[in-house]
């Protein structure tokens, strides 16, 4: 039985990567498997202490890779555990061959992404290229702010992955949040217990393999006859995972006085121009958009807070009216067209019968740090475009490339 050490509410200074562990520990898993990568594995080690102080009842698998990770949970959650990983970067590129895995089987795994640039060059700080390897996936996916929206993600991770019935990614961007302290209001451990349930391998899945009574087997053959319905089925799990998602954030908010969305608008209802953006970056494109304000321009900005299954409508909604939009993606997809999110914002928009004038900016990359000012720029970049004062020759353009 773990040991019960937060009875009160109470704020505390943590990174990120606290933040999680603390989140772990207050879950409880059954099974938790990881091979340490950095910026994730400091993580893990916090984790680890806990568990050597006996404050855990989990089961801690220390594999030899995150190919071995992922098959680790895999197998755990078939078999009716609670389980979860945490990688970054190339970890997350080895784990690959088991993310659809574990998604077409509906397993409610839950992951923690310590966002890193991809190699090469090797680079251990933050971008988005790792979590848009998995765009793909069919895992659902959640980008987090601060270590607060971390801490409260991976908690409602749990509860969205059960009732789903899909895996979940919660992002956290390496350094920028996993390392950096910020304030965090945590809840009580009977709270986040009661919350997302005791865990019971016999009701954790519809189809345990420990059911010895019913037995079943994961892993099967499936040949032209039937792949097909097997993937329309996943198909509409994933549109439909929205719902449980916003139903999960709901619950959530009465529990911890928050106000989560699935996307977040800022001063947007009388906006003419807007940034889109996913992570750390949405306070400083915040701040731009109040400068911004100061000079009589009418600025906001719309951070995406769950990328996977992308809320097309909720997003068309925010952005129908506003004269131009421009799309903040820190990762290059190195597509010759656009970034990952770019795509799916000009998806989203191109049915209406009018739109805004979409441009398209890739920043960020490798750690580079994001200023006001790199804000500004693609504000007034996007200004300029849509007034006429400056042409372009393509949709994309990098943001913050030195001279």
């Amino acid at each position: 039985m773990a040991v019960e050490l937060i009875k009160e509410r109470k704020a505390v200074a943590m990174t990120g990567n606290q933040a999680i562990a603390e989140a772990m520990r207050q879950i409880n898993y059954d099974v938790v498997a990881a091979y340490p990568i950095s910026p994730q594995t400091e993580l893990m080690g916090f984790f680890a202490e806990y568990l050597a102080n006996g404050l855990v009842d989990t089961e801690f698998v220390t594999v030899e890779s995150e190919h071995s990770a992922m098959s680790a949970v895999i197998g755990a959650a078939a078999a009716g555990a609670r389980a979860m990983t945490a990688t970054a970067a190339q970890g997350l590129l080895y784990m690959y061959e088991n993310l659809p895995i574990a998604s077409n089987w509906r397993l409610p795994i839950t992951m923690v992404l310590v966002n890193r640039a991809l190699s090469a060059p090797l680079n251990i700080h933050c971008d988005h290229g790792d979590a848009m390897t998995a765009r793909d996936s069919g895992w659902i996916q959640l980008f987090t702010e601060n270590s607060q929206e971390a801490y409260h993600s991976l908690i409602a991770a749990v509860k969205i992955a059960e009732k789903a019935l899909l895996p979940a990614i919660v992002n956290m961007e390496g350094y920028i949040v996993s390392h950096t302290i910020g304030n965090v209001n945590l809840l009580t451990d009977a709270e986040v217990r009661e919350f997302i349930g005791e865990s019971d391998w016999r009701t954790n899945v519809p189809h345990p393999l420990l059911d010895t009574d019913n037995p079943v087997t994961y892993g099967a053959t499936a040949l032209p006859d039937y792949y097909t319905e097997l993937k329309y089925a996943q198909h509409v799990a994933t549109f439909e995972a929205k719902k449980y998602v916003k139903e999960v954030l709901e619950e959530f908010n009465q529990l911890a006085g928050t106000d989560y969305k699935i996307i977040e608008p800022y001063k947007l209802e009388d906006a003419d121009f807007a940034i889109v953006v996913m992570g750390s970056s949405a306070g400083v494109a915040r701040t731009a958009a109040d400068q911004l304000r100061e000079q009589g321009i009418k600025a906001g900005v719309l951070k995406i807070r769950l990328f996977r299954p992308f809320p097309y409508e909720e997003v068309a909604e925010a952005l129908k009216h506003l004269k131009a939009v421009a799309v903040l993606d820190r990762h290059d997809s190195a597509n010759g067209l656009a970034s990952p999110l770019f795509q799916d914002i000009a998806t989203t928009l191109y049915h209406l019968p009018e739109r805004p004038m979409l441009h398209d900016f890739i920043y960020g990359l490798g750690g580079r740090e994001v200023t006001v000012e790199d804000m500004l720029r693609a504000f007034n970049r996007l200004i300029n475009l849509y007034t006429g004062r400056e042409t372009r020759d393509r949709y994309v353009e990098y943001l913050q490339v030195r001279e």
